[in-house]
């Protein structure tokens, strides 16, 4: 099993910063891609970016040049910095770890069958 737990969310004025943390535990090594995804209330979860084990990064087109994604391998840990900050990215941001990494392991492929992990979420808002 993998756990996620996320902090960092609070409450900002417009254009200002936050930085996200996600620290994973249990069988981490499966691992493959992991993300941040957000939901406003009455909207659907989207995804906001992802990045590979090994870098690759990818951002929806709403946050590019103003959010970055990151990982720490070694401390199993993902985060988001956030700058820039407007009212439309308040939303609960939520963590997700896809297990798709080392599938020849009996203990990967079991989890792989969940089809992901996810936070319990953490509020961010930016007030005008």
């Amino acid at each position: 099993q993998v756990q996620l737990v996320e902090s960092g969310g609070g409450l900002v004025q417009a254009g200002g910063s936050l930085r996200l943390s996600c620290a994973a535990s249990g069988v981490t090594f499966c691992i493959s891609v992991m993300g941040w995804y957000r939901q406003a209330p009455g909207k659907e979860r989207e995804l906001v970016a992802t990045i590979t084990k090994a870098g690759y990064t990818n951002y929806a087109d709403s946050v590019k040049g103003r959010f970055t994604i990151s990982r720490d391998n070694a401390k199993n840990t993902l985060y988001l910095q956030m700058n820039s900050l407007k009212p439309e990215d308040t939303a609960v941001y939520y963590c997700n770890a896809d297990l798709n990494y080392g599938l020849g392991y009996a203990a990967c492929k079991a989890l792989a069958s969940v089809g992901g992990y996810w936070g319990q979420g953490t509020q961010v808002t930016a007030s005008s």
